[in-house]
């Protein structure tokens, strides 16, 4: 790339940095509309990092310190729950801002690294985890974390720079943004790491590889002498446990749908037939890498919740820098190659828009969001109260109970699940469908009516534990702030408490025949020491 053009690529990828980041800043808070439950999720885990607490040593996560550490950072120096999400943002995209630059000058054309640099700063800068709906949401942050840092790796290993000189830079990004993977969310990393491995090899980068593994093993062996080599040992168990549960392996639709539905059959064709066009144009090496690539793509959007194919702007990329280098070559069909690699970029690059489009606006549809129908997730105020949700999801709190089996109009649906029993009595059958931070508020302000649990630490036989976020409780000690499987943390509990409408009555029923076998064994007692029309408490006696 000549001068100029690196000048205007600089230029371009500042200018979309400071739109993107400026807008989600001046905005002076965090204003979502929906998936309330996965922002109080991200807080509980934020502010138990910034107490000094450590995940998988001090409650169970699958997803990586990373993902929560710069937030948490900004938590502990005093900056509103809100604006530090916002802000770690910002500072992540600027950490990132000279890496895709340096990428997209060494390898890629002008147009080709303008696109790559926005796709990746899009992702890190967003306020919505993907999809077409536009609602707000900080859920699942992370997976568009991982993914940026996927797109630099892969980007890096596959495309040779035109001037290998810069090969120990090179090592050492692959060997960061593969450590990112590993530290955010495993999946990525068990599903990339090979096909970046064969590609530094096939493409002749073996001293980038070099330095990328010491770079990998610096990064690794820094977070095990911070934190011990049984973090490791922790991490993975809390891995295994969620590999193990039925209730949050997949969350989303089954893997074969993913592949071949009527809603991902486009993505699918449009990467076998970048595989095809490639190995015809003559870039094996691509073509062999992308095939490779394919398994990992399906999967990391099979686990993750809105099975939301973001690798399809990744492969649009691909496709144009290896089409750079095609001739004028025809193949058996009489198609000229680069023109067919052409119609293939441009085809997933249309399949992705609705996606890209709700990403790259969403920074700007924040900050000119009407801020009168939102409300703090915190009713008493406070720094936290920068994050605020619509109303109504904050404050209206729905049920969902069964009607089937309730009358004598209905008969019983055969296939639902039984009620949740414990202790021989059988639980109503209904859920919480809206309205969890007032549920929750109110859960914990009763329990502070009594002078003997305030203070104390509450397991909640439910998808969340987090009484302690509403009220004058303690964190639960070895907890889970996302329900996963067992009872994580109600060996350090002083009190269980059970919701009579739970947020999820699948993730309840689980909990209690967990419970029931424990007090089965003789290694559990339960003592009933409260009982209101919201739930009931029990001491526990381990």
């Amino acid at each position: 790339m000549t001068q100029k053009n690196s000048t205007f690529l600089a230029v371009f990828l500042l200018l979309a940095f400071a739109a993107l980041s400026g807008a989600s800043i001046l905005k002076g808070g965090l204003y979502l509309a929906k998936h309330e439950g996965d922002t109080i999720h991200l807080m509980e885990l934020v502010f138990r990092m910034a107490s000094g607490e450590t995940p998988h040593y001090d409650f169970m996560t699958p997803i990586g310190a990373l993902s929560f550490w710069p937030i948490a950072m900004l938590v502990k120096a005093g900056q509103g729950i809100g604006m530090a999400f916002i802000w770690s943002q910002v500072i992540t995209a600027l950490v990132f801002l000279p890496i895709v630059f340096w990428v997209a000058r060494s390898r890629l054309t002008p147009f080709v690294g303008g696109l790559f640099g926005l796709l990746v700063l899009v992702l890190l800068l967003a306020l919505v985890h993907g999809e077409a709906e536009p609602s707000l949401s900080v859920s699942m942050h992370y997976n568009r974390q991982a993914w940026a840092a996927a797109y630099v790796a892969i980007v890096v290993a596959l495309i040779p720079p035109v001037d290998g000189r810069q090969s120990v830079l090179d090592g050492v990004i692959v060997g960061l943004m593969v450590s990112v993977l590993a530290m955010i969310k495993m999946t990525y990393l068990v599903s990339f790491a090979l096909p970046i491995l064969l590609a530094l090899i096939l493409t002749k980068q073996t001293r980038a590889l070099a330095v990328s593994a010491v770079t990998g093993a610096v990064v690794m062996a820094g977070i095990t002498v911070f934190n011990g080599v049984g973090y490791w040992a922790a991490y993975a168990g809390d891995l295994l446990a969620v590999l193990q549960s039925d209730l949050r392996s997949a969350p989303g639709e089954s893997l074969d749908a993913v592949i071949g539905s009527p809603a991902y059959l486009g993505a699918s064709l449009s990467v076998i037939a970048a595989i095809i066009l490639l190995r015809q144009a003559g870039a094996m090496t691509g073509g062999l890498i992308v095939m490779l690539l394919m398994p990992g793509f399906f999967y990391v959007t099979y686990q993750n919740y809105g099975n939301d194919p973001q690798w399809l702007p990744l492969l649009a990329v691909l496709i144009l820098a290896f089409r750079a280098d095609v001739g004028q070559v025809v193949n058996g069909l009489g198609w000229n190659l680069r023109e067919a690699l052409g119609v293939v970029a441009a085809v997933a690059m249309a399949l992705a828009a609705p996606s890209f489009f709700n990403l790259a606006s969403s920074p700007f549809r924040h900050l000119y969001k009407e801020v009168g129908p939102y409300a703090s997730v915190f009713s008493d105020g406070g720094v936290h109260s920068d994050v605020r949700v619509v109303d109504i999801r904050v404050n209206r709190v729905d049920l969902r109970v069964p009607l089937d089996g309730e009358t004598d109009l209905i008969p019983r649906y055969a296939e639902r699940d039984d009620a949740p029993e414990l202790l021989g009595e059988t639980l109503p059958v209904c859920t919480v469908e809206l309205g969890l931070p007032a549920f929750f508020e109110a859960l914990a302000q009763d329990l502070e009516q009594v002078s003997w649990a305030r203070g104390s630490s509450v397991f909640v036989a439910d998808l969340f534990s987090n009484l302690w976020l509403f009220g004058d409780l303690e964190q639960l000690a070895g907890g889970a702030p996302w329900y996963y499987g067992g009872a994580p943390g109600l060996e350090t509990a002083d009190y269980m408490l059970v919701p009579l409408c739970p947020v999820e009555q699948r993730v309840q029923i689980e909990v209690l025949e967990h419970v029931n076998g424990l007090i089965s064994a003789g290694t559990l007692e339960l003592n009933e020491v409260r009982r209101t029309d919201m739930y009931i408490l029990y001491e526990v006696q381990t």
